[in-house]
């Protein structure tokens, strides 16, 4: 093979010529990853690929999440792949440890350890023209030392979840105490120590209550806009219900597309809905915090904003929590941070140990240099006005780049890893061609995903997303991380490809458009 290093190679010049990697180089094996791995073995028999992973095992969002009650917060048997259900979850909303594990057996069962490198970060990835490849720059975690290797098609899986965020305090790195962020737990003693928690979205929620109860702790929580919380879900299935989902014919396949359906029906009720509908739910939610708060928190604890636009939480007794004389909920704001504590907005020092960021995770921009044949894709997202791809899928000038989880493709009612199938799916149907010799690229035009986009964002301007601002809709001009729409559309706009919106490079055989 020739290589054609493009002028704007971040490569040192001191580094060796690229190794002859993997056709399919996958970012990251968290489930977006596995599934599209998972789905290259299942449906093309085919194992010329690689992951790559900066940490020791694989799970992603569930290996890196390990706070006290991290959960789902859908029904965990629409957690699980189509491919692979699972009859044996303990309960309806698994935890951590459960689905962790449930990664990891998957992993094994389709011998994907071989394919796997582990603590190898990859930090940049150039598309040749010439050579129709990717000169993709790795990183050893342990020693820093750079490699360099190719690959025909590159598929990122960092996802949405990846990268967390610290709020934008002033004094931040100014804390002595110990600080950090849920979704990089820390293990140390809480007992006895005064605690700040900044945040009440999902991670919050579950682990609040937990840690309150520890011996002697002090727990005050830093809230700035409210939620609308679910009553508890969870359920422990029983035995005859763990058999009957492993020994009676459809029917787990039939309690899996009934969790789908009440998903949907959510959807349209809450996010779709009209003003009633969603009074409905709004009346039913208010009434349960209502019941369960502290009263002197309902002024402050119920949202001034309708259900939907922002994301809904489940009550995993974070409202009973709120009951203890250990635990305070500060609505003041938080106007710096200092040595030992934090001053609040009205001017108040107050003394912690423990700070702990639940703020949530970095949503619009990409952690790796990608270059297409124009510029890098966080380029190209700062020019767009944020993430923005077709179906979420596929960037144009990035010719055989794939991401899952891309822009648009959250969702308020679904769970990522039906997303996950849907677009491991259609990339398969794209590549396809290219791993049977008879294109040698694919990219996908900028009319097609200019067109996507803007009825991307028509959908949006109709819907209840336009009443708030959060992560699903960051700026009031931005694209948002939200599809703004039934996880029906999104299959069935995904379930071919349409040709005549990709621009194909080297076509042996005419395609189907």
């Amino acid at each position: 093979m020739i290589y054609h290093l493009p002028p704007t190679s971040v490569f040192p010049k001191t580094m060796p010529l690229p190794a002859v990697g993997p056709e399919i180089a996958i970012i990251g094996s968290g489930p977006g990853g596995l599934t599209f791995a998972i789905a290259l073995k299942q449906q093309l028999g085919y194992n010329n690929f690689t992951i790559f992973e900066k940490a020791n095992s694989v799970g992603g969002t569930w290996r890196d999440n390990i706070y006290p009650g991290c959960s789902s917060d859908n029904n965990i048997h629409f957690y699980s792949l189509s491919t692979d259900l699972k009859p044996d979850w303990n309960t309806t909303h698994a935890f951590q440890p459960e689905i962790e594990e449930y990664w990891q057996k998957l992993s094994e069962k389709y011998s994907l350890l071989p394919h796997l490198v582990f603590g190898c970060e990859v930090v940049a990835a150039n598309w040749d023209s010439l050579a129709q490849v990717y000169h993709i720059t790795t990183k050893d975690v342990k020693t820093g030392a750079l490699s360099l290797t190719t690959a025909r098609i590159l598929v990122s899986a960092v996802g949405l979840l990846a990268v967390p965020k610290f709020p934008d305090i002033p004094g931040l790195a100014d804390f002595r105490g110990t600080m950090f962020h849920s979704a990089r737990w820390v293990d140390t003693e809480l007992d006895g120590k005064r605690v700040a928690v900044i945040g009440n979205g999902a991670s919050a929620t579950q682990f609040l209550p937990i840690i309150s109860q520890r011996p002697n702790i002090r727990v005050t929580q830093f809230c700035r806009t409210p939620n609308w919380l679910f009553p508890p879900l969870r359920a422990s299935f029983s035995s005859w219900q763990i058999w009957a989902f492993k020994y009676l014919p459809f029917f787990l396949r039939s309690y899996r597309f009934s969790s789908y359906l009440e998903l949907e029906t959510l959807y349209f009720a809450v996010w779709l809905g009209t003003k009633f509908t969603r009074s409905m739910f709004e009346t039913h939610m208010k009434n349960h915090m209502l019941k369960h708060a502290p009263a002197k928190y309902h002024p402050q604890l119920i949202p001034n904003y309708p259900a939907g636009c922002k994301r809904l939480l489940i009550d995993s007794d974070y409202l009973s929590a709120l009951h203890q004389d250990n635990v305070t909920m500060n609505w003041e704001g938080i106007s710096s941070i200092v040595p030992d504590g934090i001053i609040s907005r009205t001017g108040e020092h107050l003394a912690f140990d423990v700070i702990i960021a639940a703020s949530g995770f970095v949503t619009g921009s990409y952690p790796l240099t990608i270059r297409g044949t124009k510029q890098t894709l966080q380029e190209y997202y700062e020019k767009e006005g944020g993430p923005m791809a077709y179906l979420g899928t596929s960037t144009p000038d990035f010719p055989n780049f794939f991401t899952l989880n891309g822009a648009n493709t959250a969702s308020g009612h679904m769970p990522f890893f039906f997303v996950h199938e849907v677009q491991s799916n259609y990339i398969i149907k794209l590549i396809k061609p290219i791993i049977e010799g008879r294109i040698s690229s694919v990219d996908v035009t900028t009319s097609a995903t200019d067109a996507y986009n803007t009825k991307i964002k028509s959908r949006i301007s109709r819907s209840v997303f336009m009443n708030c601002l959060s992560w699903y809709r960051a700026s009031p001009s931005g694209i948002p991380n939200i599809f703004p729409g039934a996880m029906f559309l999104f299959w069935w706009w995904l379930l071919w490809p349409t040709w005549n919106h990709y621009r194909v490079i080297g076509e042996q055989t005419p395609l189907l458009s």
